[in-house]
């Protein structure tokens, strides 16, 4: 509320449809952090729950549970500044997606939690922090300017504790372990990433015109959005990098092929 120049919005100099897409894309956006919002407790209380674990992360996931929530409240405020916040998307394939149980995930006993925490915390993390580098990027109108760049600082921070606690814990492991967390990267990737979850356009069993045609304008009027081909080069970027890092941690992730982008 105050520190956010929420008055410096000019509706009147952003065409209508430029806002309608941007409404869209912002209403999206907080649809994915509120699967943050839940996910991080879980993951605090999984971290609190194993005998010697480390102190630092617990501390982290508590300020980063309050830094996502002021997430939430500031894409939900944008999007009603643009037009009216969009409760659920309007092709209703997307609700299968898009509703991810990551609060169950982190608790599930089954699945080692060196584990989780590469997947999510490294890999996931860091592709989010990519997009909202481009996001920030392509931000002209001043207001969204101002949430991108605070929003950005915490997600580099959300980025680094994941990166950090793999290079840590991976030190640890066995081959079976780092094994493990490639397969489990990959059945991310699979299952994930590749049905759109954080870049729409990528899905290949969903018609996606009409969200790439609301990230294009979206864009295209600097409200803080990406082209899908912008999104989609990002991706192959972010991904190259992160197969380099944990190729480094003794972590090897196979090739994989995608409809639109061939290998990855």
């Amino acid at each position: 509320a105050k520190d956010i120049a929420w008055d410096a919005f000019a509706p009147d100099t952003v065409p209508q449809a430029a806002r309608d897409a941007a409404r869209q894309v912002w209403s999206r956006r907080a649809w994915l952090e509120y699967t943050g919002l839940a996910e991080t407790p879980a993951l605090l209380i999984r971290f609190c729950l194993e005998a010697g674990r480390e102190s630092d992360p617990k501390y982290f996931l508590t300020v980063r549970n309050t830094e996502e929530a002021w997430h939430i409240e500031c894409f939900h405020r944008y999007a009603k500044l643009l037009g009216g916040y969009l409760d659920r998307p309007a092709d209703a394939r997307w609700e299968d997606v898009l509703n991810r149980t990551l609060y169950r995930d982190a608790l599930d006993a089954s699945q080692p939690l060196d584990t989780y925490v590469a997947v999510h915390c490294a890999v996931e993390d860091g592709l989010d922090l990519a997009l909202y580098r481009l996001y920030a990027g392509n931000a002209r109108e001043p207001v969204v300017a101002q949430i991108l760049a605070r929003v950005l600082a915490d997600k580099e921070r959300h980025a680094a504790f994941g990166w950090l606690y793999l290079a840590e814990r991976a030190a640890r492991m066995d081959a079976a372990a780092r094994a493990a967390v490639a397969t489990q990267i990959e059945a991310w990737l699979r299952h994930v990433a590749f049905t759109g979850y954080h870049i729409p356009s990528l899905s290949s069993s969903i018609d996606t015109a009409a969200d790439d045609a609301a990230a294009t304008l979206a864009a295209e009027a600097g409200l803080g959005a990406a082209t899908p081909a912008q999104e989609r080069a990002s991706f192959r970027q972010y991904l190259a990098d992160a197969r380099t890092r944990l190729g480094e941690l003794g972590i090897v992730l196979p090739v994989l092929r995608h409809p639109s982008l061939g290998e990855v």
